[in-house]
């Protein structure tokens, strides 16, 4: 019987997602092979695989780890559809396939178990992110899913903590990266990210609204531009803006940045304006800023326009009267964190890769974290049986048992909050931006044998 798939492409060229087209959002690969594991019927065997960091991103002391909450949802609604497995029958790719594989597919749920660093924890290269411990079908299918969500997220939050650590406590961060974020679907879990790693809001009403936040904006050029050109001045626009949202933070560098704002000044001087804040999106930042507030002293002025976290360290340095900083490019784009995830053990069986560069550490394994005056002094990399000193903390946590999450998600605000208690317990030196260096991380002596025996096995 041919079966004509639902999203053909000829009568549905558009390329949307929904939660239920999740287990087909993976590489083909992962399909294939729990194909071939269930031909070889050894898919049911018992599987670890690590999600880790080889080598974090140029310049990068540490990673803020996130994602996590979507990882373990996807996990749960992990299912495949009559359609979507007619779908894949219908592309001759798995003509080979025995009738169990579909058996699979038709019967499929998450059954591992998940060990996990809580979101906002601080890991260094090498550290895993995450463990699932599965049947082997299950634990291989998932690799693309959950790379793409947690090598994203960790990427957005750490450049979150690294600029609010930067601009302090004080200044009003916001995220103003949606139209430069890789898709729609990313633009969402940047958002969330970049709040959990410290920033205050974002400009993405649908992700703010979602994660129970306030959305926060300014306004754009083609507001005052359009306005002005139909009202007669800039003076005008603002004046019209003002009408629907009283005090405002207004855009001021459409035309003459210091003009527009001696006129604010003068309204608000004389009690004709109420004003929260001007935007500066262009020009010399530095210069602008100490003219703008020399002229409105009591008003908060926001700085945006590809910033990141040197450029207001630069400002900073250079005595920028600037309060607030919208960050969007280059918070949701750059270098990428270049997770890997790869089998550690196999039916009790270690097992290691010893590619040239690509090598891996064999076994289950814990980060245990010393700390001293709390600060983080050292993590040593060991198997699950290490007993951890008195001054260590076993980092990762068994938060998925047997495919039942064993606590709900957690509130956006405690994962901001390690964020910033996660990035003030480590050493200045590791949160620097130029040259930073990574707090010391041992492998333990089990490991170290381990690795040893395995590679005795391998050779």
């Amino acid at each position: 019987m041919t079966t004509i798939p639902i999203w053909d492409v000829q009568q549905t060229p558009e390329l949307n997602i929904s939660a239920a087209d999740y287990s087909l959002l993976t590489d083909l690969y992962q399909l294939t092979m729990a194909a071939c594991y269930t031909g070889e019927g050894v898919e049911q065997r018992r599987a670890s695989f690590e999600l880790f960091v080889r080598r974090s991103p140029e310049g990068f002391g540490y990673l803020i780890a996130m994602g996590l909450t979507q990882a373990l949802e996807y996990l749960e609604k992990l299912r495949f559809s009559s359609e979507q497995i007619a779908a894949l029958q219908a592309t001759g790719i798995f003509a080979h396939a025995g009738e169990r594989f579909w058996s699979l597919l038709a019967e499929a749920r998450f059954t591992g178990d998940v060990w996990a660093v809580p979101e906002g924890a601080a890991v260094f290269a090498n550290e895993p992110l995450l463990r699932v411990e599965a049947p082997l079908w299950q634990a291989q299918l998932v690799e693309t899913y959950l790379l793409n969500t947690l090598n994203y997220q960790t990427l957005v939050a750490t450049r979150a903590a690294r600029l609010r650590d930067i601009a302090g406590e004080q200044a009003t961060l916001l995220e103003f990266g949606t139209r430069r974020a890789f898709s729609p679907q990313a633009s969402l879990w940047a958002a969330r990210a970049a709040l959990a790693g410290g920033l205050d809001a974002t400009s993405n009403v649908l992700a703010a609204l979602q994660l129970g936040q306030q959305p926060s904006g300014t306004m754009a050029h083609a507001l005052v531009m359009a306005l002005s050109a139909m009202e007669g001045s800039e003076e005008q626009a603002f004046s019209a803006f003002h009408r629907y949202f009283p005090g405002a933070p207004l855009l001021i560098d459409t035309y003459d940045t210091v003009a527009a704002a001696q006129h604010l000044a003068e309204k608000v001087n004389t009690g004709k304006m109420e004003l929260s804040g001007v935007r500066l999106d262009s020009g010399d930042l530095v210069s602008l800023s100490k003219q703008v507030r020399s002229l409105l002293p009591k008003v908060s002025i926001f700085a945006s326009g590809d910033l990141d976290e040197w450029e207001i360290a630069k400002l900073q340095a250079a005595g920028a009267e600037i309060d607030g900083y919208g960050l969007g490019t280059k918070l949701v784009t750059g270098s990428p964190v270049n997770g890997v995830y790869k089998l550690v053990e196999i039916d009790d069986i270690p097992v290691m890769k010893k590619s040239s560069g690509k090598a891996t550490y064999p076994g289950r394994k814990q980060i245990f974290r010393s700390y001293g005056g709390g600060q983080v002094q050292a993590d040593r990399l060991g198997l699950i049986t290490d007993t951890p000193l008195i001054t260590e903390k076993p980092l990762l946590q068994l938060v998925v048992k047997e495919g039942q999450r064993l606590q709900p998600p957690e509130k956006l605000s405690a994962i901001r909050q390690r964020t910033a208690a996660s990035v003030a317990s480590l050493p200045e030196q590791t949160k620097r931006l130029d040259n930073p260096v990574p707090i010391p991380i041992e492998i333990s002596a089990a490991l170290q044998n381990l690795t040893e025996v395995t590679l005795q096995r391998l050779n």
